[in-house]
């Protein structure tokens, strides 16, 4: 999977990364499939919950390279 970045839309990463759907949970994004969080970006999802956006991004992009060498 390519790098996530703060611009990338939520919906986007689970619709190809569903895996990643606890990682949100866990941070109180527990919205996923509303409207909004489906079209937010991480940024602007991290910021509404109080979250660094750029720690998450680094947690969420280790484990997305994790799940991707465990496939290969």
């Amino acid at each position: 999977m390519a790098k996530i970045e703060k611009t990338t839309i939520i919906g986007d990463v689970l619709d190809i990364a569903p895996e990643t759907a606890p990682l949100f949970m866990a941070i109180g994004m527990h919205c996923l499939g509303c409207p909004s969080a489906r079209g937010e970006t991480v940024e602007e999802a991290c910021m509404v919950h109080g979250i660094d956006p750029d720690e998450f991004l680094k947690h969420l992009n280790a484990f997305t390279e994790a799940q991707d060498a465990e496939k290969a």
